[in-house]
């Protein structure tokens, strides 16, 4: 199926749904912020539990070698990595929704 064309059933829900607007095009611009909203949220909330975990930012956590001086155990390691997708997950969320500002803006 083409990417221009919805299905019946999911054009007919979007025309249903309780979003406001009238224009298809401005429902799902909705729908993906809504999202992206919703996991900038949840990267936010990730680097604050890290933040207060070791008492410090991400980049003073890299800065400082965290996970060398804590011998580099897997708790360490897979907080590392969580951070750090949260932290990168932020900016390209932050990205994707500024995108989104300027389509609604044309």
């Amino acid at each position: 199926m083409p990417d221009k064309i919805l299905r019946e059933k999911t054009l007919k829900l979007l025309q249903q749904s309780p979003l406001p607007g009238g224009e298809i095009d401005t429902k799902v611009l909705q729908l993906l912020k809504s999202e992206y909203l919703r996991l900038l949220v949840r990267y936010r909330r990730m680097d604050f539990i890290m933040n207060s975990k070791y008492a410090m930012s991400f980049d003073e956590f890299v800065k400082r070698k965290i996970v060398r001086q804590k011998g580099y155990t897997w708790d360490v390691e897979s907080d590392a990595m969580e951070w750090e997708t949260a932290i990168s997950g932020m900016k390209t969320t932050k990205r994707k929704l500024r995108e989104l500002e300027e389509l609604s803006i044309d």
